[in-house]
């Protein structure tokens, strides 16, 4: 197992730089304990896999260094870093059985075949796949042949770090609910570094200690789900984390206070900083309220989704969503929201304004 540390990183695919845009990656710097459970969140094309494949050395990076228990690591090969990579489609031996599948890494290292019995099997149990070990891996069905690739990546006890990029892309919903499960249950078993990547929040959310937000090619936020939910510190992270996502709206920022449509909000802002060329305040449509007074809206629509419902209304500076219980009466036609003061935040140039 290591730490990984990321420093000053960037990685282009063209020769000269002339702007942001030639950068698939810009100035990465991160550290990941050893053993700890990290996802990578972002919608495609964000850089994800490129910082993947940079960490595996698939890739060596424009600038920066790679670094695992504070060793560069920087200009080494795949094979000299004890990386497994677990792929979005499964890599295996169709020919040889689930047995022979997992034990193939094992062999490749010279372990005896006690030893690799032992390590087969138990893998092969913490995934369920006792039962199907000496049979062709050919037969299996997709989720059932993802488990071997999992395994493959589980069974070595030598790696310094697990990555898995977008591996639950082809399995069907319920069964990656199921092997979501069982990754994070490996995960407290054997403790090792585990890095996710995926554009699906629910994934990250649900395998992750700590999830690493990405937009094109910068990262934008690192926390808890509770910390990205709670408090973005991105407006991108706002839109993407949540469904329905966060409603950023424009406001004017004046000596330290918020005025949304006309009206001060409670907050107090902790910077006299106005040259912002964008100022939005930003609220999750869960700290939203229907009340006598405030802010005046109209109403567009509700959508009842079981147990809650989903309210569109309008103002002067846009639409915003709500989301209420679903015993709460929604007013018709016009009505007064107000918004959760602990959770409402102002916003300079997509940036949060502590």
């Amino acid at each position: 197992m290591a730490k990984i540390t990321l420093k000053n990183l960037s990685h282009s695919y063209v020769s000269k730089q002339n702007s942001n845009e030639d950068w698939a990656l810009r100035d990465i710097n991160i550290d990941w304990k050893d053993g700890g459970a990290y996802a990578l969140l972002g919608p495609s094309g964000c850089g994800k896999t490129t910082l993947l494949n940079i960490i595996s050395g698939l890739l060596r990076p424009t600038k920066g260094e790679v670094l695992f228990n504070d060793k560069d690591m920087t200009s080494l090969n795949p094979v000299e870093r004890d990386i497994a990579q677990i792929f979005q489609f499964p890599v295996i031996y169709d020919t040889m059985t689930v047995y022979d599948n997992l034990a193939f890494p094992l062999k490749n290292r010279g372990l005896s075949e006690i030893e690799i019995d032992t390590k087969v099997k138990e893998i092969g149990e913490m995934l369920e796949l006792t039962s199907t070990l000496h049979n062709k891996a050919a037969g299996l069905t997709a989720d059932g042949k993802q488990k071997i690739s999992l395994g493959r990546g589980l069974v070595r006890s030598d790696v310094n770090v697990i990555m898995f990029d977008e591996p639950l892309t082809v399995i069907d919903p319920h069964l990656k609910w199921v092997l979501r499960s069982k990754l994070k249950e490996l995960h407290q078993k054997i403790n090792r570094t585990m890095i996710y990547v995926t554009h699906d929040q629910i994934e990250a959310l649900t395998f992750a200690d700590q999830v690493v937000v990405m937009h094109e090619g910068q990262i934008v936020q690192t926390g808890t789900p509770v910390e990205l939910f709670e408090k973005p510190k991105h407006t991108f992270v706002g839109h993407f984390i949540g469904s329905p996502g966060m409603n950023i709206l424009p406001c004017d920022i004046k000596n330290g206070q918020i005025t949304f449509e006309g009206k001060i909000l409670p907050n107090k802002i902790n910077t006299m900083k106005n040259n912002f060329k964008i100022t939005q305040v930003g609220i999750r449509p869960e700290f939203i309220n229907f009340s006598k007074d405030g802010i005046e809206v109209k109403i567009k629509r509700v959508s009842d989704t079981g147990r809650h419902k989903v309210v569109d209304v309008e103002c002067r500076s846009g639409n915003i969503k709500i989301l209420a219980n679903s015993s709460t009466k929604i007013p018709s036609g016009s009505a007064h929201i107000s918004f959760d003061q602990k959770y409402t935040y102002a916003y300079g140039d997509n940036w949060i304004i502590e």
